[in-house]
């Protein structure tokens, strides 16, 4: 039995990271409205993060929340490891 896969012109696989995602409202703001890869979503966090100097300057590991990054966190801080999976609750 063969295996079916989701594939592009070029043979790669359309799912996982590179499944394109739908923001929430509030993760729009960072993001823009539209679809977009989950590792595109974490770009451009990061870039929001760096840009309005979110990172604890003691531990680069640790993210600083914002108003806006407090709605999506659900807390004032959150590690770089767990942002993805606050993340998941704010992409369809």
């Amino acid at each position: 039995m063969a295996k079916t896969s989701t594939t592009t012109k070029t043979g790669a696989a359309r799912g996982g990271i590179a499944k394109p995602v739908t923001p929430s409202e509030d993760l729009a703001k960072i993001t823009g409205k539209d679809p977009l890869p989950r590792s595109e979503v974490v770009s451009k966090m990061w870039e929001y993060i760096k840009k309005n100097d979110l990172q604890n300057p003691q531990d680069k590991r640790e993210i600083l929340a914002d108003e806006t990054l407090e709605k999506l966190f659900g807390k004032k801080k959150a590690s770089m490891f767990e942002m993805n999976k606050l993340l998941n609750a704010h992409m369809s």
